[in-house]
């Protein structure tokens, strides 16, 4: 038994409780929100226990056993704030929508007093004097930071998790031999795994939605501005957002109801002040998909980013796709195909050669300029200088430390306004055209690649439509392959603040389906 799993147990053991920590089992595998909330509320549960629950689980199979290795950090105050979560329960009931959820936060995200590292040694010992906006939305709704999970290093890569700071791949709960997807493969393994009850990650192209579809679960990516980066250490600002990552459409939906909002530390959120406030919970309606007009995006999976024909889709994906478009049509949708964005590959290749607008070094140089003396490195040059970061990330840390800055006024940033406005258009008609609620389309085209696999087909789906309108996109489980191994993800993708409507037809999917299930290797704990 490792020494601060010890300690963990001391501590529990120790702390006052106002009511027995554990009066009857509970099973925290596959555990809602809302079961949590209710064993509270009966009686047999205290947050000390739940989150005990959790640490057991992360003791068994994060760190021993299957040894998922999602986890860089426990914190080591969770189970002194459940018992104050339980003190204040024991006066007045929930102390918000999220009491005691165990969350399980991507290592980008600031978190006070936790290290926060983006994966990379260059960053180790920088400790936050503040919680990034989110966090600090999750911990007022009541939720307690768990642990800090792994991703793929500064965030580069959708295909993998992989980092400097925590030694060894992590892998995918469902094959412990597969890849887990990237960025926020470790919040995903982790929340897949039962080894907390939800998660944050963050997603520039696709690194809340594919390590989502990798491991059967619903990833929402919002509208640009209707969430705050702040706080979120950056990879590209023109795409990058933060949001849950979770079992079911329902927790999902809790976390993100609270974490929504203005914010004048990300400007980019003015927008949605028009658009809020929002009961989302009001979405959660079963017949979801009753009428919904819904368009197949072939695009996304038919073509590369440049918009040339490609031949990889797996034919097992496209197998469970069909038999999800078949289970919308069961669940009272219309189903319309070809939706043909008309004058899309044009837009696509105006935009062929053109200088990238800002990007990494510009962002992550002004991050950690803005960071002062409480980080170790204050720019890309000094990271590379450093050499605190894994081989896999070097050609890229080079690359952009190479390009030139190219700020919000240069002409490659006009350029780049004037494409996406062009992209957002032609979207938007041909959903007009179509009368179409929303798009939807495999998130990832192939299944899970084999953990240092280079040659198999990538199958990355969400890297143009969301990131480049800007519109919504949320991820959520439409079934297996690889005689039900492997789960498979189903995007369903909107206009601009359309969070509602894809909502309702998530939630429909997801309750006419049920797909989720819970991985082998991390089975329910003997008591």
């Amino acid at each position: 038994m490792s020494h601060w799993f010890s300690r963990f147990l001391l501590l529990a053991v120790l702390l006052p409780a106002p009511i027995p920590a554990q009066i009857s089992p509970f099973e925290v595998t596959e555990a809602t929100i809302a079961q949590v909330h209710e064993a509270f509320q009966s009686g047999r549960l205290t947050c000390t226990g739940l989150v005990g629950l959790y640490l057991k689980r992360i003791e068994a199979y994060d760190k021993s056993g299957p040894a998922i290795n999602s986890i860089i950090l426990v914190n080591p105050d969770v189970l002194k704030d459940a018992a104050e979560l339980d003190r204040r329960f024991a006066a007045s009931g929930l102390t918000g929508p999220l009491h005691c959820v165990p969350i399980i936060v991507k290592d980008n995200f600031e978190t006070k007093g936790l290290q926060t590292t983006d994966g990379a040694l260059a960053l180790k010992g920088y400790l936050p004097a503040q919680d990034a906006f989110q966090v600090r939305r999750v911990r007022e709704a009541g939720a307690i930071v768990l642990a800090k999970s792994n991703l793929a290093e500064w965030a580069f890569t959708p295909y993998q998790t992989l980092s400097s700071i925590l030694p060894g791949y992590t892998k995918n709960p469902y094959a412990l031999d597969r890849v887990t997807a990237g960025s926020s493969g470790g919040t995903a393994a982790a929340v897949a795994a039962s080894l907390g009850l939800v998660g944050l990650g963050s997603d520039t192209g696709n690194s809340i939605r594919g390590p989502s579809a990798h491991q059967a679960l619903v990833g929402i990516r919002s509208t640009m501005g209707l969430t705050s980066r702040a706080g979120v250490l950056p990879l590209i600002s023109l795409a990058d957002i933060a949001g849950p990552m979770a079992r079911t459409v329902e927790d999902a939906v809790k976390v993100f109801q609270v974490i929504v909002g203005t914010d004048p530390n990300d400007p980019v959120t003015t927008a949605a002040s028009a658009h809020l406030p929002q009961n989302y919970a009001a979405s959660l309606r079963p017949e979801g998909l009753k009428g919904a007009v819904i368009g197949i995006l072939r695009p996304a999976y038919e073509q590369d980013r440049n918009g040339n024909s490609i031949q990889t889709t797996d034919s097992e994906v496209v197998k469970v796709f069909l038999a999800a478009l078949e289970d919308m049509r069961k669940a009272g949708a219309t189903i319309v195909d070809p939706a043909t964005i008309e004058g899309l590959p044009e837009v696509r290749r105006s935009n062929w050669g053109t200088a990238a607008c800002m990007g990494f070094k510009y962002d992550m140089n002004r991050y950690l300029e803005a960071q002062g003396d409480k980080v170790p490195v204050k720019s890309l040059a000094e990271i590379i200088k450093s050499g605190g970061f894994h081989p896999e990330s070097k050609q890229s840390l080079q690359s952009a430390e190479k390009t030139p800055v190219n700020g919000p006024d240069s002409e490659a940033c006009q350029a780049d306004r004037e494409y996406r406005e062009k992209f957002r258009h032609a979207v938007l008609q041909s959903m007009s055209r179509y009368k179409l609620d929303a798009f939807v389309y495999p998130t990832w085209s192939n299944p899970p690649r084999l953990i240092g696999d280079r040659n198999s087909p990538l199958g990355d789906n969400s890297q143009v439509f969301s990131p480049t309108t800007g519109f919504p996109a949320i991820t959520v489980p439409m079934g297996y392959t690889r005689n039900g191994a492997l789960p498979a993800g189903v995007t369903f993708f909107g206009k601009a603040w359309s969070e509602p409507r894809l909502l309702q037809l998530v939630y429909g999917f997801e309750q006419a389906t049920h797909h989720r299930k819970s991985p082998a290797t991390t089975p329910p704990l003997k008591p």
